[in-house]
């Protein structure tokens, strides 16, 4: 229940993005980035969503999942039980993928509050 909560947190600061790079554009103090996790965000119906907020989740995902991950990872913006079901998995592939998951929506969640 708890890595339900967590994930919710995490798609809801994700509900945004804009122009730039983690490393280069900025916006309000935060990294800026476009993107397909930026682009699901920003089309999600999440009240939270704002450019600035999915730019900066898309510059965390840029600097910290490759691409075939961030696609995955744009699912759960349609269908949260996909994440639910990814966690759940013993697959090795889903393994990997998950605890990288984890790790760029904890660094998503302390870059871009």
């Amino acid at each position: 229940m708890k890595r339900i909560v967590f994930l919710g947190l995490v798609l809801g600061l994700a509900a945004c993005g804009g122009p730039g790079r983690f490393d280069g554009g900025t916006r309000g103090g935060r990294p800026v980035a476009s993107g397909p996790i930026s682009d699901a965000c920003l089309s999600s119906d999440r009240k939270a969503r704002s450019p600035a907020l999915c730019g900066c989740i898309q510059a965390v995902a840029n600097d910290t999942l490759n691409g075939a991950d961030q696609r995955r990872a744009v699912a759960f913006y349609r269908d949260l039980q996909s994440a639910q079901d990814i966690r759940q998995s013993q697959r090795a592939g889903d393994k990997r993928f998950w605890a990288a998951y984890t790790a760029y929506a904890e660094r998503a969640e302390r870059v871009c509050a």
